[in-house]
């Protein structure tokens, strides 16, 4: 071999050598470092992906009896509507306690627990429904349950008590009391999602809109956020850190043609991306959803959807965000309402999909079918429940109890849960 065609193969062979070293390298560097998480916590399997175990083939075979049903919580009954999800009827209506909100799997997935908050009174409880039987046991005094969750190691239920300002930790299964943590800058404290690591959450203030971060390793409130789709005019967030109950002209760009007049907002429901860096949160007088970068804790985005951005809920491959829109600004409205689902893609923060409720209504709370193939949400203000195809938005609706709010599907895929209306991971 001549030197000039050595040295092109040993300059080719340095090339190659070179290139395979990139690809090495970036393969390296995309791939997420394993996530080191609270003491007790099951380990995350995909740090690219917090819901890889609560995909469509993850269902535990430990539930493999329970009964598959949709359970709706109606506020105003004080009733839970039991629902063949393979017939889309009725099959049982539970008595329980008053003014049940929310239907909630245990964290071993063992029990629904519902949660009966008994508005303005003192008797408030949880009602525990065997998944197997589908039938109530004997409910638990509880102060002010509204929602309840858990902790990400199993160590404790945290009942949210939304009217006392307040959470409660609580033993898991007797629901007897450990501590509180106090939360008097967090007015309306309802619903929450977790950090990838399970060292702290991120709880909304639906009266004073604003978030709240609550350290769960030193029990201990971090701070309060207050979100507005104008997160990055100073100006703005400055008038609403002191809570002005009355809308006010804070500035006056020429790029959006003129005076602006903001009011807090009414942040509801609350989810974790993919990978654990940001969080969103639905806001029902915003009509978005506000993005939150949980760790630096503040707002990074805004992203438009409907009137009365509500409930959320990620898709079963972990790719969509379901955002449930109300269809009203209010506490309570009208049936018939301009509700819909917008459908946000976690990789581009952005609105793929809007499927309006036909003839109107009102979706609130739910949840996703094990399959994926339906998105399930109670219609709070139309006295019904929709079951969403959630390839081509197609509703059907099944009518249920007085004022549904939030209903579980059962069972679901995943480890263990989180709570809310089934927050698995």
């Amino acid at each position: 071999m001549k030197s000039g065609s050595r040295l092109l193969v040993t300059a080719m062979g340095l090339v190659l050598g070179a290139v395979c070293l990139e690809v090495r390298a970036q393969t390296a560097e995309e791939k997420p470092a394993p996530i080191v998480t609270v003491p007790g916590m099951p380990p995350v399997i995909d740090p690219g992906n917090l819901y890889s175990e609560t995909g469509t083939d993850h269902v535990s075979p430990a539930l493999a009896k329970d009964l598959p049903r949709v359970y709706v919580p109606n506020r105003r009954s004080n009733s839970v509507s039991v629902i063949d999800p393979k017939t889309l009827e009725v099959v049982d209506t539970l008595k329980v306690g008053r003014n049940p909100q929310h239907v909630v799997p245990s964290y071993d997935l063992r029990t629904l627990w519902v949660a009966n908050n008994a508005e303005g009174r003192t008797d408030g409880s949880l009602t525990p429904i065997d998944p197997l039987t589908g039938k109530p046991g004997a409910a638990i005094p509880v102060e002010d349950p509204y929602n309840i969750y858990f902790s990400p190691n199993g160590q404790h239920a945290i009942v949210v008590a939304e009217e006392l300002r307040r959470l409660d930790f609580r033993g898991p299964q007797t629901m007897r009391l450990h501590y509180s943590i106090a939360t008097p800058k967090c007015g309306g404290i309802n619903h929450a999602d977790f950090s990838i690591d399970g060292s702290y959450a991120l709880f909304t203030c639906e009266f004073d809109g604003a978030v709240t971060k609550i350290d769960l390793v030193n029990r201990s409130v971090v701070g309060t956020l207050v979100l507005t789709p104008f997160f990055d005019h100073p100006d703005v967030v400055a008038h609403l850190s002191v809570f002005e109950s009355k809308p006010a002209v804070v500035f006056d760009p020429v790029e959006l043609g003129g005076a602006i007049y903001v009011s807090h907002g009414m942040p509801q429901d609350v989810r974790i991306s993919p990978d654990g860096k940001v969080f969103f949160v639905a806001d029902m007088l915003a009509d978005g959803v506000h993005v939150v970068d949980g760790e630096e804790f503040r707002q990074i985005g805004f992203i438009p959807t409907g009137v009365g951005a509500h409930g959320l809920y990620p898709s079963r491959d972990g790719k969509l965000l379901y955002v449930a829109n109300r269809g009203s600004n209010k506490m309570l409205d009208r049936p018939g309402g301009k509700g819909s689902i917008s459908v946000i893609d976690f990789a581009t923060r952005k609105v793929v999909k809007t499927w309006p409720i036909p003839g109107g209504g009102s979706p609130d709370m739910g949840n996703v079918s094990a399959d994926g193939r339906y998105l399930w949400l109670s219609g709070r203000f139309d006295d019904v429940v929709y079951r969403i195809d959630t390839d081509s938005g197609a509703v059907d609706k099944i009518h249920v109890g007085r004022e549904p709010h939030g209903l579980t599907v059962w069972p679901q895929p995943g480890r263990y849960s989180l709570g809310h209306t089934g927050n698995l991971r």
